[in-house]
Formats: C-alpha cells, sequence, structure tokens
C-alpha cells in the first residue's frame, strides 16, 4: 500500500498548491483533448489519412512548443488536408483513445456535482463525437469547411486560439455559477497556458517544458485520474 502511494506520488510534480479547489463543492474542469483528453493528435491521424503525415506532424510539433503561431500553423496544416473525403473521419474516430483514467475522473467529477468542459485546437467532426460518449457538459473546437464529400482545406469560423480557450474557461465558469476559486484546467501545449494560469489549479499534463513552467502541478505518465489525487491531497 505505501509502495503503491509512493509511485502515484512519482508521477506528480512540484509541491502542492497553498490552497486549491475543494472535490466537494461544485467545481469546473477545462481540458484540452488532443494529447490530454485522448492519447492521438487528431490532425497528425488526418494528415497521415491524407498522405502528407510527416508534414503535418512538423508543424504540429512546433506549434505545440510554442514555436509556431497556433492560428497560423492550423491554417498551413488544414491546407494540406484539401481533398481528403469527409469518410476519413470515420476511420480516425475509431484510432482514437481516451486517456488512461478519462472516463472515471469525469464520473467522479460528476458524482461531486462538478462540470466537465474540454476546449480544443481540433475538430468538431471528433470533438462532438468524443464528448457525447464521455459525457462531457461543454465543448467547443475547429469546423473544417467540406463540399462534394472532401475537405475544402479552410478552417470555416474563428480559430480557436489560446485567447479562445481561456474565455470558454470564463464564460462556462460564470453559465455554471462555478467560483473562480473551483476551476482546474489541464492541457499540455503553449495555446492551454493561458487558461492553466487563470485557473485556481493549473495542470500541465505530459506537457511541454514551457508548459511545465506555467503550470501549478506536473502529471508526469498518462493517467488522467492523478487530478482526482491532486485533489484529494
Amino acid at each position: 500500500m505505501h509502495q503503491q502511494t509512493s509511485q502515484a506520488l512519482d508521477n506528480i510534480t512540484a509541491p502542492p498548491v497553498a490552497s486549491k479547489p475543494d472535490l466537494d463543492r461544485p467545481g469546473l474542469l477545462i481540458m484540452d483533448v488532443d494529447s490530454t483528453l485522448i492519447d492521438e493528435e487528431v490532425i497528425d491521424l488526418l494528415g497521415m489519412a491524407a498522405g502528407v503525415g510527416e508534414r503535418i506532424t512538423t508543424i504540429t510539433d512546433h506549434a505545440m512548443c510554442g514555436e509556431l503561431d497556433f492560428a497560423g500553423s492550423l491554417k498551413a496544416r488544414v491546407k494540406l488536408l484539401r481533398g481528403l473525403p469527409v469518410s476519413a473521419f470515420d476511420k480516425v474516430y475509431a484510432e482514437v483513445h481516451f486517456t488512461r483514467g478519462t472516463i472515471d475522473l469525469i464520473n467522479e467529477l460528476h458524482r461531486h456535482g462538478w462540470k466537465v468542459g474540454v476546449v480544443s485546437g481540433g475538430f468538431h467532426d471528433i470533438v462532438d463525437r468524443l464528448a457525447r460518449q464521455a459525457h462531457i457538459d461543454h465543448w467547443l473546437a475547429n469546423r473544417l469547411g467540406t463540399a462534394h464529400g472532401v475537405l475544402t482545406g479552410e478552417v470555416i469560423g474563428q480559430i480557436v486560439t489560446k485567447e479562445t480557450k481561456l474565455h470558454a474557461l470564463r464564460q462556462w465558469s460564470a453559465d455554471d455559477g462555478i467560483d473562480p476559486d473551483q476551476i482546474v484546467a489541464v492541457g499540455d501545449g503553449a495555446n492551454d497556458i493561458p487558461m492553466i494560469r487563470a485557473a485556481r489549479l493549473g495542470i500541465a499534463f505530459c506537457a511541454k517544458p514551457a508548459v511545465r513552467r506555467e503550470a501549478d502541478r506536473a502529471i508526469t505518465q498518462r493517467d488522467l485520474m492523478e487530478v482526482v489525487r491532486i485533489l484529494n491531497e
């Protein structure tokens, strides 16, 4: 028992924050999707389906490290998907996996009266299905242009950026009447930093170094139930 506890703590870095959200009061957890809620990066899978996987993965890596403007990098990657049949989304959805602990985490938070939201630089074609499957309360993602059954290579409407993620945190917490001290944000990429900073408890999840530097805590193994362990400390 002591060994298991020690191993769990080894997967969570940084000292406890002075005051953190109370699991027994209503709260809001907001998470990124790609490489956080799920193990994969959806746009990389779409790139593989379109035969441009390596080119898209390279851009994704630079964007997640904060080396490229996210909106510009997304437009560049989506442009490479032009002509991909929309049926590819069915194939990609079958290939993605919820990160270990995802469903248990969401169920546990709901049991305590919390709300869960996800905000993604990915696409509604996948995120809508994930949100319904996991019983997520709020979600937001990008929309891709289509015509005659194929992707046009364009993003429709406003691109979900780091500013959009921050706005979603504030909007959903206000809509749900959540105390600002009861907000947790979890993400892995540079575009998650503003919402991680704004949350009462910001958690870097298997994240890039720049994200870990800005977070209150960092989880280093791919198990989202570590979030509950932090809240229960």
